[in-house]
């Protein structure tokens, strides 16, 4: 394996399709051994332990929140005393399911299968990711983290465009290419990037699901014109954009300005120690350079996790504000220098503390 050298004259290619794909894959940095940090088999065992007491737990907090602010910005609707209440349930609706649709996709979340479906098909249909493309886009982003033409979850290519992610923040970008895509799936047709990840076999299940979103938010949307009122839409689609902000500023602490092309998460992602709050809308994804070495990890012992592993990994960032004093001078330097990253102090891999091949991230 050699990492891809970053040629100034030519910009690298993001997409799934182009030349840097087939440079990942001549440099052996295509579904490659990854390092992992030493852990006892035995307590590795423990901590892959799933339950569905806790995912039961925080997904009756999570629900029964969204019903009280739901029924609090009906009842003040049309005064201001509603904003506080849509404010709380979009961040509810767009930021925590956004989590909830990871977790349950990676099957970790309950122990119970029906159970990570169903919360599983619910948030993807709040935060409008397809759930079938998702989950195998995922699974690839697993495999191939940050690896430029394997990885189609790689929040901000280089050079960023700050303008466009102001309008990230708004989750705009976002909504507009899920509408475009559902349209394209529901006449039946996959994109070429789609095709590279998603299982041909797959292909009418992600046609059928189109079809049936577009019509749920076609009610939704015609049940706003016929009250000739915003509240149907306050309940369904807008949260996914006035609430997603917060969903957003996590996502690119994740792996923003750090190393591309390189088999060590310790490199290329980040932990965050994170207050319990943001901890329940971010379902512990602040443990990212964890979840991302140890997948099928469920994410109430990520912490655990963290404190077997903490002595062998990069120091964690003590708050998300401490995460974006470093990531946005960076963003501001690789608009120039787009091979800028930043460098986590890491231990040094060799073939003795290699790892073996990077465990599937799904059940």
């Amino acid at each position: 394996m050699s990492q891809i050298p970053y040629d100034p004259d030519r910009p690298k290619d993001y997409s799934l399709t182009g030349e840097q794909a087939r440079k990942a894959e001549e440099a052996g940095l295509v579904s490659a051994v990854w390092y992992q940090c030493p852990v006892p088999r035995k307590r590795m065992k423990e901590l892959m332990q799933r339950s569905d007491g806790r995912a039961l737990r925080d997904t009756a907090l999570w629900l029964g929140a969204m019903l009280v602010t739901g029924i609090g910005g009906y009842l003040f609707w049309g005064s201001a005393a509603c904003v506080p209440f849509f404010l709380v349930y979009g961040l509810l609706y767009g930021t925590a399911a956004n989590s909830r649709w990871h977790e349950t996709g990676h099957g970790t979340a309950f122990k119970t299968r029906w159970m990570n479906d169903a919360v599983y098909q619910l948030a993807c249909f709040m935060v409008m990711y397809e759930p079938q493309v998702w989950r195998w886009s995922h699974a690839r982003h697993h495999t191939d983290t940050i690896i430029v033409g394997r990885d189609p979850e790689i929040v901000e290519p280089r050079p960023p465009r700050l303008n466009l992610i102001a309008l990230k923040f708004l989750s705009l970008p976002h909504v507009y290419n899920a509408f475009k895509s559902l349209f394209v799936h529901a006449s039946g047709q996959m994109s070429e990037e789609e095709k590279v990840f998603v299982p041909e076999s797959e292909f009418p299940k992600v046609y059928r699901t189109a079809r049936i979103w577009l019509a749920l938010h076609g009610l939704v949307i015609g049940a706003a014109l016929y009250f000739n009122s915003w509240l149907p839409l306050m309940y369904v689609l807008l949260p996914t954009m006035y609430g997603g902000w917060l969903s957003y500023a996590f996502g690119l602490t994740q792996h923003v300005g750090l190393a591309e092309d390189e088999l060590d998460h310790r490199k290329n992602c980040r932990t965050i120690y994170m207050n319990p709050v943001f901890r329940f809308f971010y379902s512990d994804m602040n443990y990212h350079l964890e979840h991302h070495m140890f997948p099928m990890v469920p994410y109430h012992a990520l912490a655990k996790l963290h404190e077997e592993i903490k002595a062998d990994c990069p120091p964690p960032y003590n708050s998300i504000i401490d995460a974006y004093r470093e990531i946005i001078p960076t963003l501001l330097k690789q608009r120039k220098d787009p091979g800028f990253y930043i460098r986590r102090p890491v231990r040094e891999v060799t073939p003795e503390t290699a790892s073996s091949p990077q465990e599937s991230a799904f059940s």
